[in-house]
């Protein structure tokens, strides 16, 4: 039995191994738990990070949602904003257009009735210089003496 070399080979390699195993299986195992407990922890803090991530992408979606809500609330508002602009101009401008109208008609009046009134004081004018060549053909002088006479009383009369 202890005569073969695989005898040998074999006692020595049970030796190692119970060697090893007696002071390598030890640190072995402890190295092996601090890993696995590194790991663990790894793990947790991945588990952390990712329920942080989370929170803080539902906060953003959240804000986003509200970014959304505020800015068509913006664009609502200027839209109402714009409409009443559009028609408080509208009313505006009629309402200039009616003041310009309405000074346009009253420049027409008032040179209407300044021709009007030029037109009758020319014909004034022409019917004195006509009744005076009538009078001065027609009238001698003692008719125009008696006329002039006549006309300076009853001037006199109405003044007085």
């Amino acid at each position: 039995m202890f005569s073969s070399e695989y005898t040998w080979i074999t006692i020595a390699l049970l030796l190692f191994l119970a060697l090893a195993a007696w002071k390598g299986l030890r640190p072995m195992l402890a190295k092996l738990d601090s890993r696995s407990e590194r790991i663990r922890k790894e793990i947790e803090e991945a588990q952390a990070l990712r329920e942080e991530a989370q929170k803080l992408l539902a906060d953003y979606k959240r804000r986003q949602r509200d970014a959304l809500k505020e800015a068509e609330e913006i664009v609502e508002h200027a839209k109402t904003e714009a409409q009443r602009i559009r028609q408080n101009s509208e009313k505006e401008l009629e309402e200039s257009l009616q003041r310009r109208e309405q000074m346009m008609m009253d420049k027409i009046s008032q040179a209407e009735a300044d021709a009007i009134a030029e037109v009758r004081n020319q014909a004034v004018d022409v019917a004195i210089a006509a009744a005076g060549k009538l009078i001065a053909e027609n009238l001698d002088k003692d008719g125009q003496k008696a006329l002039t006479e006549s006309s300076i009383e009853t001037v006199g009369n109405k003044l007085n």
